[in-house]
């Protein structure tokens, strides 16, 4: 009985973080603007993540549940910002159906289960 509640075992632990062991728990957001060239800060809560010198760019951030906004400037251009919105994959079931509620716990607390647009593109405007 013990050797088959080790092979039960073993395998939740196996399966357990599949979207964290096969997507990661970070990723690259590419920003671009129309036109290239301008400055872009990446906040999520307010708190800054890394900035873009110049468009197009990219950085690379730790995927969460909260939603990171991008704020862009270019001189002759309107400030802008723009909401990437941390979301489910489209396939984030078959992550619950094959690491269970045990692998889907650690993917959602790790926030290795969602993820953001990318590439984005944001149209600066002229005052």
């Amino acid at each position: 009985m013990n050797h088959k509640r080790f092979i039960l075992l073993s395998c939740f632990v196996l399966l357990s973080g599949c979207a964290s062991v096969i997507e990661g728990e970070s990723q690259d957001v590419v920003v671009n603007t129309a036109p290239q060239g301008a400055s872009c800060t990446l906040l999520r809560n307010g708190a800054p993540l890394g900035t873009v010198s110049s468009t197009p760019g990219t950085l690379h951030v730790e995927k969460t549940k909260d939603d990171i906004s991008i704020k862009c400037d270019k001189a002759g251009y309107r400030e802008t910002t723009y909401l990437n919105k941390s979301e489910y994959p489209e396939y984030n079931w078959a992550y619950i159906l094959v690491g269970g509620p045990v692998g889907w716990g650690f993917d959602s607390v790790t926030g290795a289960d969602n993820k953001y647009a990318s590439p984005v593109t944001i149209d600066l405007l002229r005052p």
